[in-house]
């Protein structure tokens, strides 16, 4: 589920609503950054995505809605 509850599936957008920083680099993925085609995964992270400018990534649901 993404932060406002809706039921996230493989292949949905998604946006994020946080800024995030990512691990090991000075990079941040900006509030507003549209996510195509996302990956639902087990584990710690929920999602596992490409990101332009930046690659793949793994995030939390609770930092990204659903478009």
């Amino acid at each position: 589920r993404d932060a406002n509850g809706n039921v996230l599936q493989d292949g949905d957008s998604v946006i994020v609503i946080k800024d995030l920083k990512v691990k090991g680099t000075s990079q941040v993925v900006k509030v507003g950054a549209k996510v195509k085609n996302i990956k639902l995964v087990e584990g710690d992270h929920n999602i596992d995505c490409r990101i332009e400018g930046i690659g793949a990534m793994q995030l939390k649901s609770e930092f990204v809605r659903k478009t």
